[in-house]
């Protein structure tokens, strides 16, 4: 489903207040769902979330913690609601058994460097992380779910995003008022420039972390390279920049709605606009493990990975969970 355009900033109309009696009640029952009691892991448990449906940058924040805590010995699993995907769980994904249609694309991505359980009932798939012997549990969106008694929730806010038009669902893309929100969050994490003063909007006291998204080293091959670029994100205006920062010259794009689930036929028709214009055909990681096998190895990835402002700001956040790590017997 893509967002409505009015989502996205400034006063959108009369839609916003057409809906806003609907969005009171949204808000209304996410915090009564929020207040409820969660089970208490007995190992560490970070939570990334967001205050907005869709993508912020979630997926990105938790692979960054989870090799800041590999890079410490500790063996961590990730847990997923598995968005997109068929299975409920709570299920140990495996990348060459499942695919996005199963478990989602964010699994899979998180799959390829740890363990990774997909749960819609957090508690139990915390419970299986556990019994598998987890020492932390890195949860990749789920603030809004009090299944999970969190040690540590962090905001992640996308710079060129923000909140969009500060407004709840469906009257905009808030899941719940970004203070209450915030209140539950030991820091916010700012990636890209504050493009829409989303930042105007956290509580005076709320630390902010800042951090940006770098294109891999693919980046440098499709310098100066005409490109088509395609991708089902949250944001793909960020990833159309990434291309011409990257220095490609955007020939050709195709944004879809958030998750797209590609088929043979979109992958033909796409294949044959980029050879049209004689340009590459690019994507997202998250878009790759989408596509049909049968078309990937005619697909370029762009990568991206995380870097922040000041690396030690989250080291130090990290550093009380670390040594809470039980000790194996």
């Amino acid at each position: 489903m893509r967002a409505p355009d009015f989502w996205s900033g400034g006063s959108g109309g009369i839609a916003p207040l057409l809906l806003s009696p609907i969005a009171a009640i949204y808000a209304a029952a996410t915090a009564r769902r929020v207040a409820k009691p969660g089970w208490q892991a007995p190992v560490p448990v970070i939570c990334c979330g967001n205050a907005t449906a869709g993508g912020s940058g979630k997926t990105v924040v938790a692979l960054d913690l989870g090799q800041r805590l590999s890079n410490r010995g500790v063996a961590t699993h990730f847990l997923t609601r598995g968005y997109g995907g068929k299975l409920k769980g709570p299920v140990l994904v495996d990348p060459v058994q499942h695919d996005s249609q199963a478990v989602g694309d964010e699994a899979l991505l998180l799959a390829a460097t740890r363990p990774t359980w997909v749960a819609g009932d957090r508690a139990a798939g915390g419970q299986a992380a556990v019994a598998a012997n987890a020492q932390a549990i890195i949860m990749d969106d789920g603030l809004q779910n009090p299944g999970l008694v969190k040690d540590l929730s962090l905001l992640v806010v996308d710079g060129n995003y923000g909140f969009g038009n500060g407004r709840i669902i469906p009257s905009g893309p808030l899941r719940e008022p970004v203070q209450a929100a915030a209140a539950r969050c030991r820091a916010a994490v700012l990636i890209g420039e504050d493009e829409t003063g989303a930042l105007a909007m956290l509580p005076p006291g709320l630390p902010v972390l800042r951090a940006r998204q770098v294109p891999g080293p693919e980046a440098e091959l499709l310098a100066g390279q005409p490109v088509f670029a395609f991708c089902g994100i949250g944001n793909p205006r960020k990833f159309f920049a990434s291309l011409q920062s990257a220095g490609a010259v955007l020939a050709g794009r195709m944004a879809y709605a958030d998750h797209y689930p590609f088929d043979a036929s979109d992958l033909r028709e796409l294949l044959e606009q980029a050879e049209a214009l004689r340009a590459i055909p690019v994507t997202t990681t998250k878009d790759y493990v989408r596509i049909p096998p049968a078309f990937r190895s005619r697909v370029t990835v762009l990568t991206v990975k995380l870097e922040w402002e000041q690396p030690t700001a989250i080291e130090t956040l990290l550093d009380p969970l670390a040594q809470r790590v039980p000790v194996p017997a």
